[in-house]
């Protein structure tokens, strides 16, 4: 994985290009293990797939139902995100977002998030769920200021404090 520019300044949605990836290898397993270190520090040492964790590996971000990309910035990668089918007919839930550090700040993980829904808009879906812990109030503020509505719990994640959903309109 190429390293991300050092800093950037306002990133336009164009230069975000995303493309079709595995949570298991190349840049797609770099961004995911550098996420799961992050979680690991923010969460006092909790592993994303450790025992008790909603499943969001190959299988799940993978087809038929699930998909997983990582988004590139000047050729570097720079956030990763992927969708899992859910039990309830028309639902998928949104796993894995993941922007780097560096690359924080400049809209690049609402681009994602409104890719991961316009890809589960074309896969059929009609709600979008998502999860996300205490100690993530930037992504519960992103969740929320772009249409999400908590809900209850819907994933027997054990380390979430916030599910929430949205209808997936067609465009």
């Amino acid at each position: 994985m190429r390293a991300p520019p050092a800093s950037v300044g306002p990133v336009s949605v164009a230069e975000v290009e995303f493309r079709p990836a595995r949570v298991d290898e190349g840049d797609g397993e770099t961004l995911f293990w550098a996420m799961a270190a992050e979680i690991a520090v923010l969460y006092d040492g909790l592993e994303q797939n450790g025992p008790g964790m909603p499943k969001a590996g190959p299988a799940e971000l993978g087809p038929p139902g699930g998909g997983f990309w990582v988004g590139y910035v000047d050729g570097a990668a720079a956030c990763c995100g992927g969708i899992k089918q859910l039990p309830d007919e028309g639902a998928c839930e949104i796993k894995r977002m993941y922007v780097v550090p560096a690359l924080r700040g400049h809209g690049i993980a609402r681009r994602m998030l409104a890719f991961l829904e316009e890809e589960a808009r074309r896969r059929g879906y009609r709600v979008a769920r998502l999860d996300t812990g205490s100690r993530q109030h930037d992504a519960r503020h992103i969740y929320e200021s772009t249409g999400y509505v908590e809900i209850e719990n819907f994933n027997a994640n054990p380390h979430a404090t916030y599910f929430a959903e949205k209808a997936l309109l067609p465009r």
